[in-house]
């Protein structure tokens, strides 16, 4: 990922906090391979790989500018170095290029929707996200650009395609909302009503899939940040997993302490 603005800017390309850190190892397990298995020198890419892994990304950029300019990888790998260190427009210059060199790019397309949504240009972020789904929609993957559509829409609060897009996401990685830090991002300028809004959905969405203690673990957040129709909770049919277990009916009981 990077600062929290720019979380959704390095998943499938290296797009997250957590998912850079991620592919960052990845990175560095391929240099080390590929050390190993050859006398001859890294190339550059395989350097800058090794620079990105240590979060060197001025290094990672001098070096990849030593390879190729035809190559649209190295190009997005120099955008999200840029990335990292919340330059923009150099980030998004570079993106341009690979999209140039490689029109239907969809890590590039998804990693310039993480730059307007950086820029809170909502709609934009949006439309860039869509046009990398366009390209890539039932990878694992795209996972990743399915969870970064529906972060922008709840956003722009609008819940039903931020919970559509999530549950895309979701089957295809049922990990996905877990190991990128989006929740911090999308909730840090929200109002309290609508952090339990969100966290509702999110309870939701998982108690459709069974995953029991996570939909309780985000109903509680809910219900703490003072989600307001707790009495209509027994009767939402996404939650009839969940009404027979000791802990929904604690919930239910309780009243929790507004943070």
């Amino acid at each position: 990922m990077v600062a929290s603005h720019f979380a959704l800017a390095l998943v499938a390309g290296i797009l997250s906090a957590t998912a850079a850190a991620q592919s960052s190892t990845a990175m560095l397990d391929k240099a080390t391979a590929t050390s190993a298995a050859t006398t001859a020198p890294l190339t550059p890419e395989v350097r800058g790989d090794i620079f990105m892994a240590r979060r060197d990304y001025r290094a990672a950029i001098d070096v990849y500018g030593l390879a190729p300019s035809t190559d649209p990888i190295v190009r997005n790998k120099i955008g999200i170095a840029y990335h990292q260190l919340n330059e923009l427009g150099y980030a998004r210059k570079a993106y341009q290029q690979a999209l140039k060199l490689k029109p239907d790019y969809a890590e590039a397309m998804n990693n310039m929707g993480a730059v307007y949504y950086a820029l809170k240009s909502y709609r934009r972020a949006i439309s860039w996200y869509g046009k990398a789904l366009k390209q890539d929609s039932t990878s694992q993957r795209a996972a990743s650009y399915y969870m970064n559509l529906g972060t922008a829409w709840f956003t722009r609060k609008n819940f039903t395609k931020g919970m559509e897009n999530y549950q895309i996401a979701v089957k295809l990685d049922p990990e996905v909302l877990e190991h990128h830090g989006n929740f911090g991002q999308v909730l840090e300028e929200r109002s309290m009503a609508e952090k339990a809004s969100y966290h509702f959905y999110i309870a939701r969405l998982y108690a459709k899939q069974g995953r029991t203690e996570l939909a309780l673990q985000y109903l509680r957040k809910a219900l703490e940040e003072g989600y307001k129709d707790k009495k209509d909770l027994s009767k939402e049919p996404d939650f009839s997993v969940l009404r027979d277990l000791p802990e929904f009916k604690e919930l239910l009981a309780l009243e929790p302490r507004v943070l």
